[in-house]
């Protein structure tokens, strides 16, 4: 249970890309309504795809099958032109995953620079409003990864377990100042029933996003810190832009936390008790 948590996580990620995308726009029910409906379309797929399976091929065969796995299936069903009719729709879908998290990415980091939590160059954008410093991070680093991936020792599962422990670190805050917000009362307008959900749906992110970080576990919680530690440099970039101080008393005790998982992590993989 606490193994298959993180390879569900990976599944959902980029859930929240309405939300990124908010300020953009027409009403804002668009964006709850785009999330819903993208959470469901994922859902039913992802327990089509298994539950169907199963009732095609027995566990043992479908676990012995080279990816795309699922080429393999419908060509059990169907003969040759199912394996390629996937592997086509694979493409596609790899080629529109590429775009849609490079221009995600991309608005990230130029939302949270508009919002002077990242500093002002990545505001900047081109004729056709497109945050192109922001797009030029991110894409290199995306490049960078990629090659890491290409002479790393480590396998495809590791990646999916180091990427899903990383956005796990969002979700919990994004929960906890959910939770924050509806205690205090803040933006509510003395609306009591809507608070009161609010209170209760962020009580239960707040304790599913602890427990994704436990079934998680340490290791990858500490690779996570040291992919994060650097991005402070950009964060006091930005606070020292608008004349401010760089961290707050609590915002110490996180970086001085992420500081030291981060040496951990540094550690443990020069040490070899912590591999990709």
């Amino acid at each position: 249970m606490r193994n298959m948590m993180l390879f569900t996580v990976f599944v959902f990620i980029g859930i929240e890309g309405a939300s990124v995308y908010s300020a953009r726009a027409q009403k804002r029910s668009d964006v709850g309504r785009a999330t819903v409906i993208g959470f469901i379309g994922v859902l039913a797929l992802l327990v089509l795809v298994n539950v169907l399976s199963l009732g095609i091929m027995s566990q043992p065969e479908l676990a012995s099958l080279q990816n795309p796995s699922l080429a393999a299936v419908l060509e059990h069903i169907v003969g040759p032109w199912g394996a390629l009719l996937i592997s086509i729709g694979l493409a596609i879908s790899l080629l529109g995953a590429l775009l849609s998290w490079a221009l995600l990415c991309a608005e990230i980091l130029f939302a949270t620079a508009k919002d002077k939590t990242m500093p002002a160059f990545l505001t900047k954008e081109n004729a056709n409003h497109v945050p192109v410093n922001a797009l030029w991070l991110t894409n290199v680093m995306i490049q960078i990864f990629l090659l890491i991936t290409l002479f790393s020792a480590g396998t495809y599962t590791s990646l999916i377990y180091l990427a899903s422990s990383m956005i796990l670190v969002p979700y919990l805050w994004s929960a906890a100042y959910a939770l924050l917000l509806a205690v205090r009362g803040e933006s509510y307008e003395n609306a009591m029933a809507e608070r009161r959900k609010d209170l209760f749906i962020g009580a239960v992110a707040l304790i599913y996003a602890v427990w994704l970080i436990y079934a998680g576990g340490v290791k990858y919680l500490l690779l996570s810190a040291l992919l994060y530690a650097p991005g402070a440099i950009l964060f006091a970039k930005a606070k020292l832009e608008v004349n401010k101080p760089v961290f707050t008393h609590v915002e110490k005790l996180i970086f001085a936390a992420v500081v030291v998982g981060a040496l951990v992590a540094a550690y443990g993989l020069y040490d070899g008790f912590l591999t990709l």
